[in-house]
């Protein structure tokens, strides 16, 4: 409903006026004064809280110094502000009219109070002025040398202050929304009645508030105009970026004071429709802690130059990071992404050679490389495993079925059908022989699929059996079932070493040393890759058989062949052009770019680490490859003497003293202060990608995003409010938010008191 003003003689309403309309103060003193100006005998019967709730005056009913409109999107009132402006006379001039308005006619006694009340409210002021005058006449020097203090610092006004409170409650609340994953949009508003106005989130707790009895913002409330937002959007906006800016640069200042930093981005995700790089950070802390910690979301682009010039520019520019102590960076992407990421990395290595572009802990390295393949079936075939899993983790009850169908196949091998139950329980997707666990699943995945789609009982709704059709469909292709079958064999050669990659800090080291062995197998296969296609394709025929699934050649390949009268390719050589041989080559090339010199020298330096100086004798030369850190030494002409007397510490230790194992553990030791070169250079091995953090504890932010993103609904993800959420337990300082609000988005003499932004009557 619109808005009318309760003056007599006046028509206005705030749906015909971009004037603001203001409610009736609920202060008993003031809201006295307005209805005696008003002169309106039908409200003098009223309660404050009933005029402030139903009645409104319109801003032509003040002066002028009454009203603050200090920006286009604020209109409020001072705190002592009394409507003075109206007009009583005009009705006079149709005297048959009705009013519904009416105006109350003075007494005599009544106009000579009013008369007299004028008076001396006029010799107050007057009275207060000349106190002002003398005062300062007084005492001129104090004011001259204060003018210049004073630009420097200024007390705050009252009013200054009240603004201060009111912006601060505004964070908190922000700040509340994030840690809680509360958006800001509530109900959708498209279906609801019309006339009928649900506010948002936002705007909801901060009527909850005021009605738990906040004064600060009841006070902002009184005052501003009826027809406003307490908050735009915009107002909301620049208050979240400032938020996610003071959260972050908690982290980040942490990050600059340990010097040395890992840059990681996980896959690409989806923020209310566009596309989003999470970047986490790995440092060491001043308790010599491993972290990996959340720092914020970056804008995906299509353009992988683009990419690369936005990504250099916000960690360097907007964040604040001197890359120049980078010493690793990792990328986790999926299918289609690896290559502009890989754009990335060598960018960012031209520029800072020492950031050495490694694996990630995180992901095992077999479906890192597989996620890398650029051959379009390996992609269809990695999101369809992926909709697989997902689909039997939506509901017990389908896991279930699942282990039913295995418990039947498997009822001659028990203690296989027992271990492939196990693994269907958990994420075995991300698992270094997530491959060979299809093949031997894929089985159970399409009899288990094809029961929910037919089931005559009807114990599935039309969703899930919908599903299962897609899914069954999809497992089905002859196409999936050659790639995977691929995938197996050639990854086979990679498993042990992915898998020693992420083991023991002496599993890393020595899985440096037989890189090379496995380029030798793979360069082998790529030799005789027509012999080992042949098993490889005949094992996927067998396979295929064993399903009932037709072998044919892609209908996208068949129809481009339509005509060709002399194509005499076979679905075997098609598969061996099209899918092992690129496979091969491409798994070779990128073992080479990720493990490049700097990388295996980097893990050769593990060999600091005592556990592993004891298993190699401690016959050790970690000077030689810790050259390429040399700068980074505090020391580094006494390197070769410190290193000396660390290899004796440990080699004539005592009986009962055991060798650390990690890096972890040597960081920690109460001595490591005395051997400075050696703790610098297990901090900067440390923080590489590729070493995993050894304390769960410290490995938070990767695990609340995927959290996050597990729990929010793709339209109503914000980047700024993740950033909250996913660091909900860094300290925040609420002042600095508001003054940092206040010097960007104000002036002194223009504080804001709401920021609110006019609107047609919900």
């Amino acid at each position: 409903m619109p808005n009318f003003c309760a003056a007599p003689n006046c028509t206005r309403k705030s749906t015909q006026s971009d004037l603001a309309f203001f409610r009736f103060p609920r202060d008993p003193a003031r809201c006295q004064k307005w209805v005696e100006n008003c002169r309106r005998a039908d409200l003098e019967d009223k309660t404050p809280d009933q005029l402030n709730k139903h009645y409104r005056l319109c801003a032509k009913h003040f002066e002028t110094s009454m009203i603050c409109r200090t920006s286009p999107y604020r209109t409020v009132l001072r705190d002592n502000a009394i409507p003075t402006i109206f007009d009583l006379t005009s009705h006079l001039n149709n005297p048959h009219s009705r009013h519904r308005k009416r105006i109350k006619e003075l007494s005599e006694d009544e106009i000579r109070t009013l008369k007299q009340k004028k008076i001396d409210e006029t010799s107050e002021q007057e009275q207060k002025h000349k106190e002002i005058n003398n005062s300062n006449a007084q005492n001129p020097s104090a004011e001259e040398g204060g003018e210049e203090q004073d630009e420097d610092i200024l007390p705050l006004t009252l009013e200054e202050k009240e603004n201060k409170e009111y912006l601060k409650s505004l964070f908190e609340i922000l700040i509340l929304m994030g840690k809680q994953n509360i958006p800001l949009d509530g109900h959708e508003t498209d279906g609801l009645p019309e006339g009928l106005f649900t506010p948002d989130n936002f705007q909801a707790l901060l009527e909850c508030r005021i009605n738990s009895g906040e004064e600060v913002l009841r006070k902002r409330f009184e005052t501003t105009a009826v027809n406003t937002l307490f908050c735009s959007k915009t107002q909301q906006k620049q208050m979240l970026e400032i938020c996610e800016s003071c959260i972050r640069e908690e982290t980040l200042r942490e990050v600059r004071d340990s010097h040395f930093f890992s840059i990681i981005t996980d896959d690409v995700v989806d923020i209310a429709g566009e596309e989003h790089l999470p970047v986490l950070v790995r440092f060491v802390d001043e308790s010599h802690n491993l972290r990996e910690e959340f720092v914020g979301f970056l804008p995906y682009e299509a353009d992988a130059e683009i990419l690369a010039v936005k990504f250099h520019t916000t960690i360097t520019e907007k964040w604040g990071l001197n890359m120049e102590y980078c010493r690793g960076q990792a990328y986790i992407v999926s299918s289609g992404f690896s290559s502009k990421m890989k754009v990335v990395a060598s960018r960012l290595l031209e520029k800072y050679p020492q950031a050495v572009y490694t694996l990630c802990s995180s992901c095992a390295l077999n479906m890192w490389l597989a996620k890398s393949v650029p051959v379009v079936g390996v992609s269809v075939a990695l999101g369809t495993i992926e909709e697989v899993c997902s689909f039997f983790h939506r509901s017990p009850q389908l896991l279930l079925e699942l282990d039913n169908v295995i418990s039947v196949l498997f009822q001659n091998n028990e203690e296989k059908g027992k271990e492939l139950k196990e693994i269907c329980h958990s994420q075995w997707t991300g698992r270094h022989d997530a491959f060979e666990i299809l093949v031997d699943l894929l089985q159970a995945l399409v009899l288990c699929l094809d029961g929910i789609n037919s089931d005559t009982n009807i114990r599935w709704n039309n969703y899930i059996a919908g599903r299962a059709f897609v899914l069954c469909s999809a497992v089905t292709d002859f196409d999936f079932v050659v790639t995977i079958v691929v995938l197996k064999n050639v990854l086979s050669f990679t498993r042990a070493f992915g898998k020693n990659l992420q083991g023991q800090t002496s599993d890393v080291f020595f899985a440096a040393s037989s890189l090379t062995a496995v380029l030798h197998s793979l360069n082998e296969v790529m030799e005789n890759i027509e012999v080992y296609h042949e098993f490889w394709f005949e094992e996927a025929t067998n396979l295929a058989t064993k399903l009932d699934i037709q072998m044919k050649l892609p209908g996208k390949f068949r129809r481009a062949q339509q005509g060709n009268l002399e194509s005499q390719l076979t679905s075997e050589s098609y598969y061996k052009e099209t899918l092992s041989v690129p496979t091969v080559e491409h798994i070779i090339q990128e073992l080479k770019d990720i493990f490049s010199e700097q990388h295996l020298k980097a893990l050769k330096c593990l060999s600091l680490v005592p556990s592993v100086m004891g298993q190699l004798k401690f016959n050790t030369s970690e000077e030689h490859h810790a050259d390429m850190y040399r700068s980074d030494l505090p020391n580094p002409d006494t390197l070769s003497a410190e290193l000396h007397c660390w290899r004796i510490k440990w080699k004539h230790r005592g009986k009962d003293i055991e060798l650390p194992s990690t890096i972890y553990e040597a960081l920690h030791l109460p001595d490591i202060k005395f051997f400075p070169n050696v703790y610098a250079l297990l901090k900067v091995l440390c923080i590489l990608p590729v070493m995993k953090v050894e304390n769960e504890r410290y490995e938070n932010g990767r695990k609340r995003l995927k959290a996050y993103l597990r729990n929010t609904l793709t339209d109503q993800r914000s980047s700024n409010l993740a950033l909250l959420n996913i660091n909900f337990d860094i300290k925040h300082d609420l002042d600095l938010m508001v003054d940092t609000y206040i010097k960007l988005y104000t002036t002194k003499s223009e504080l804001p008191t709401d920021n609110s932004e006019t609107i047609e009557n919900t």
